[in-house]
């Protein structure tokens, strides 16, 4: 009874396996942003400055004093600690004040520091996703076309098989029943090219989202909308831009805090100090005073040095936004000539091209043309759809490169 259980079980569990489900688009781009690792070491980074930023600003430890003053070392009461009357044993509690604007700035600071690793975090995610985006869209045009080419050795069996029939009716010459062959050939080389790039594709993805990379994908490309006024308007909100105000922040901030170190930090001592017994003990309240008296020679330096540094990142930043206003019209531009081949292409190239083939085969059919006339039509007719996926292509991928460059993910 226990062994039949026992193989009830065993197939049982391997008829369940549930296989992993096709990977969309989203899905990639949501894989890709929980798995990378990049990513984990920006959130470790943001999540240590972040609680690094709870204790700045705070006072710094009490410390405690523990002494012996005024003990003899010569004479008959040498070493003791209960005969000299100047003798005393102490302990003491002693607690720093610095200035409240140090304290302020420090606190300034770290806030300023968490600020700037949020923004870096954020400018990695746009990269995986922009990255994911790309590399999914390739391996789906890649498919496309492995696609394209099955479909085509099919109809090029059917070709054949014509030929040949038409050969045996009478028709056409020998040597015809070659080309068809060769064509056979060719489209198998260039499957096999094809093969090997989605094997390149899959790679990528997987360096991406996992081992998820291998499942079949789901779905199309979304159709992004490239609304060229909106990003030229919100070119400053780029994530490489954007990183720059939490950095002159920071910068503004460390200047604060080396202008604050020029004002004088206090501190105080309590100490209870016990005597010979027949002595009093004794209290001692002590405040200190830092005097911040060379501040030419210490803090001023260390202001410029910030000030120098805030100017710096804002040089910097004009010249991003420079380098990234041209980055974006070339690339809106290159989009626009992409749109433009793609609807030539669908309009005109492709049906002239189906047509063409169509005409030359029913020449062939009718004995007022050769094989080789119908064999350069459907090579055409190959090419303008390649084209066609070629341009479709580059120009989903440079619409998500637009698109995920500049535009907030909404996933």
């Amino acid at each position: 009874m226990w062994f039949r259980s026992l193989v009830i079980l065993s197939l049982l569990s391997g008829s369940t396996g549930v296989n992993a489900d096709p990977l969309s688009f989203n899905a990639a781009l949501t894989l890709a942003e929980r798995s990378s690792a990049d990513i984990e070491a920006q959130t470790a980074g943001v999540d240590a400055a972040r609680s690094a930023s709870r204790a700045a600003g705070a006072l710094p430890d009490p410390r405690l004093a523990l002494a012996v003053d005024n003990l003899p070392v010569t004479g008959p009461d040498q070493w003791r600690v209960d005969r000299d009357f100047m003798t005393m044993r102490k302990i003491g509690v002693m607690q720093d004040f610095p200035s409240s604007s140090k304290r302020h700035a420090e606190a300034a600071s770290a806030n300023a520091a968490a600020d700037e690793a949020e923004a870096r975090r954020r400018v990695h995610v746009f990269v995986v996703r922009t990255r994911t985006a790309i590399a999914w869209i390739n391996r789906y045009y890649i498919e496309r076309r492995a696609a394209l080419f099955d479909a085509l050795g099919r109809e090029n069996a059917l070709f054949t098989a014509t030929v040949q029939a038409a050969l045996a009716g009478g028709h056409g010459m020998p040597a015809d029943v070659i080309g068809p062959k060769q064509e056979a050939a060719d489209l198998a080389d260039r499957l096999d090219v094809l093969r090997a790039d989605e094997s390149k594709a899959k790679a990528g993805l997987r360096r991406l989202v996992g081992a998820e990379a291998d499942e079949p994908l789901l779905g199309d490309p979304p159709a992004l909308v490239i609304d060229a006024d909106h990003l030229r308007s919100h070119i400053h909100t780029h994530p490489e831009l954007a990183l720059y105000g939490p950095m002159i922040a920071l910068a503004r901030a460390q200047a604060q805090e080396a202008e604050a170190a020029k004002r004088p930090d206090w501190g105080v001592e309590l100490s209870y100090a016990r005597r010979a017994a027949a002595y009093s003990d004794m209290v001692s309240l002590q405040f200190t005073v830092s005097l911040p008296l060379f501040s030419s020679n210490r803090q001023d330096p260390l202001v410029r040095a910030k000030h120098l540094e805030r100017s710096r990142l804002e040089a910097e930043r004009t010249n991003m936004l420079r380098e990234h206003t041209a980055a974006l019209e070339t690339e809106l531009a290159d989009y626009a000539a992409l749109n433009s081949q793609l609807a030539r292409i669908e309009d005109t190239r492709l049906p002239l091209a189906q047509q063409k083939v169509a005409y030359q085969l029913a020449s062939y059919q009718g004995g007022k043309t050769d094989l080789s006339a119908v064999l350069v039509a459907r090579r055409e007719l190959i090419d303008a759809q390649l084209s066609q996926l070629d341009v479709q292509n580059r120009r989903d991928t440079a619409a998500a490169a637009i698109y995920y460059r500049y535009l907030e993910p909404t996933l």
